[in-house]
């Protein structure tokens, strides 16, 4: 084992919950995973999907795909517009018009679009929290079942925000599985994780212990929790340590089956009263949490891609049938899955 040395606060020395027993391997059970994953895969989303980076949809038009959708998004003033990608008139696609006075100009015959619904097209609902940029499909959904906004976590008061994006091979049970086991971060990771211990595991949360290498054997340990506010959401937030307050959105949004958009936003936030100065390097310092987000999505990416293609059966597996089928049930709701299609 190597050496570490943590450095800055640090979380008590117990929590106060005996750690679970047993190796990684034995407590990380398809079982436990699987009933953590159908209580949030029950969860209400209200409708509504994670879109992408706010801070990446400038006045537009852009093009963007949800659950087997074409949108197009602009700013009107600011304001985020989104809409089916297909002018009313002959069906042009929107997104390769351009945008004038806040409205979508079709590039075929210079419709422009806003605000005020022109045949069969009209704006959808459309949530901006400054982080991520949100839409609501309601045709997926019964009336009764969509919410004014989407159902979020708690966020600092003052952070540093960087999200990365990622379309990876699988559905969006498989991102939430991947998160639902943080037994696998110091043995999948090694290079970013240093120790990882899980501490607590309840039906509304896990709690771990860990240690995040900075530079050599300089470490530190925080201690975090993950809890799933939607279906098709996970967040971590490091409730003792450095960066206590620190929050870590993992968005899964369905693009076509066996196709997810990976929205990962890191609010990182701090108690120290220095943080806010830091805040004006933020230009500088957002990248480097990007780079380090992506990095780590590349390996987890392939974690999901394996989840996916042991359900689907594109791999023979060895595994016992009773796991197997564990496994396998691991699937988003099949009302969803159907409207893909």
């Amino acid at each position: 084992m190597s050496i570490t040395v943590p450095v800055g606060p640090r979380p008590p020395a117990q929590h106060g919950v005996p750690a679970l027993s047993g190796p990684d391997w034995a407590q990380a059970s398809a079982t436990r995973i699987r009933s953590a994953l159908r209580r949030a895969l029950n969860l209400p989303c209200g409708g509504w999907f994670a879109l992408a980076p706010s801070r990446s949809l400038g006045e537009g038009p852009h093009k963007l795909r949800v659950a087997g959708r074409t949108l197009v998004a602009f700013r009107d003033g600011g304001e985020l517009r989104i809409g089916f990608d297909e002018c009313p008139h002959l069906g042009a696609s929107l997104s390769e018009g351009r945008v004038c006075d806040g409205k979508v100009v079709c590039p075929w015959h210079g419709l422009a679009l806003g605000k005020a619904k022109h045949g069969a097209w009209q704006l959808l609902p459309s949530y901006d929290d400054g982080v991520i940029a949100w839409v609501r499909l309601d045709p997926l959904f019964r009336s009764d079942a969509l919410s004014a906004r989407p159902y979020m976590a708690a966020r600092p008061q003052v952070y540093l925000d960087a999200v990365v994006g990622m379309e990876v091979a699988c559905d969006p049970c498989d991102v939430l599985a991947n998160r639902l086991d943080p037994w696998h971060g110091a043995h999948f990771h090694p290079q970013a994780f240093a120790k990882l211990k899980v501490t607590e595991v309840t039906d509304e949360q896990l709690r771990v212990r860990v240690q995040f290498r900075l530079l050599g054997p300089l470490t530190i340990e925080v201690d975090a929790t993950f809890h799933c506010p939607d279906p098709r959401t996970i967040v971590m937030t490091i409730v003792d340590g450095e960066g206590r307050g620190s929050v870590v959105e993992t968005h899964a949004t369905p693009l076509s089956p066996g196709k997810t958009l990976v929205l990962e936003a890191t609010l990182a936030s701090s108690p120290r009263s220095g943080f806010r100065h830091a805040l004006v390097l933020s230009r500088a310092i957002r990248p480097l949490i990007a780079r380090t987000a992506r990095g780590l999505w590349v390996e987890d990416a392939a974690y999901c891609e394996r989840l996916y293609a042991l359900r689907s059966g594109a791999l023979t597996t060895s595994i016992p049938i009773a796991v197997s089928s564990e496994l396998t049930e691991l699937k988003p709701r099949k009302s969803l899955s159907a409207q893909l299609r």
